[in-house]
């Protein structure tokens, strides 16, 4: 394994782990920000945020990651500006992850029964304190499962972002494993620290699911 020992090698794993950890908390907590903003429009009952919002959705959704990353990165190149690969990375996932949130949470939204809004507006709710007080802490129990699961697909697609030159946890695999000449057990700890990130989210919603079914 040339000059790498054992240590080395999680050393350095251990590196991309943090950088892969923060890039997915960016990408999560600015894209919900975003995403509930596009959702709020999506819900909107003026034409004209519901229709750019639609769009949005739309054009993030219907276009690989990769390619968004590709546009981000060498785009604003063109522009004159200098954006370094984790700029780049954190605005591509951030648009990415705000646009399927907003769709996700949409949808568990509208699941809840029109006869929730007309109740609320026969009590003389306005359309946002029936959104907050009624349909939202219906919606947030549906919304867990399709939410976490989204997130767990965040975390996987950062990988992606190694195509630009962000060093996070796979390509600091790659690397270790063109220096070291084993793929197999670098590969396999890479592995074991996506399940490791991955893993804890699946058992922390498993339980704010079954918490938010007791209390309802």
């Amino acid at each position: 394994m040339m000059d790498f020992t054992l240590w080395d090698i999680l050393r350095n794993l251990l590196t991309g782990l943090q950088w892969t950890l923060l890039l997915s908390l960016v990408a999560f907590v600015c894209g919900g920000i975003a995403g509930l903003l596009v959702m709020l429009a999506r819900l909107s009952p003026l034409a004209a945020p519901r229709m750019l919002a639609r769009g949005y959705i739309e054009l993030f959704q219907g276009t690989p990651l990769l390619m968004q990353l590709f546009l981000v990165f060498f785009g604003i190149a063109l522009l004159g500006v200098d954006v370094s690969p984790w700029l780049a990375a954190a605005t591509a996932l951030t648009l990415f992850t705000s646009a399927f949130l907003a769709e996700i949470w949409r949808g568990c939204v509208e699941s809840i029964g029109r006869g929730q809004w007309e109740a609320s507006e026969s009590l003389a709710m306005s359309r946002l304190e029936t959104l907050r007080h009624v349909v939202l802490p219906q919606a947030l129990r549906i919304a867990v499962a399709p939410t976490v699961g989204f997130s767990v697909q965040v975390i996987k697609g950062t990988a992606v972002t190694s195509i630009i030159g962000f060093t996070e946890l796979t390509k600091t695999g790659s690397m270790l494993a063109n220096a070291t000449f084993e793929p197999f057990m670098v590969y396999g700890f890479v592995a074991l620290g996506y399940f490791l990130l991955c893993y804890p989210l699946s058992l922390a919603a498993y339980r704010l699911e079954r918490r938010l079914n007791v209390t309802a």
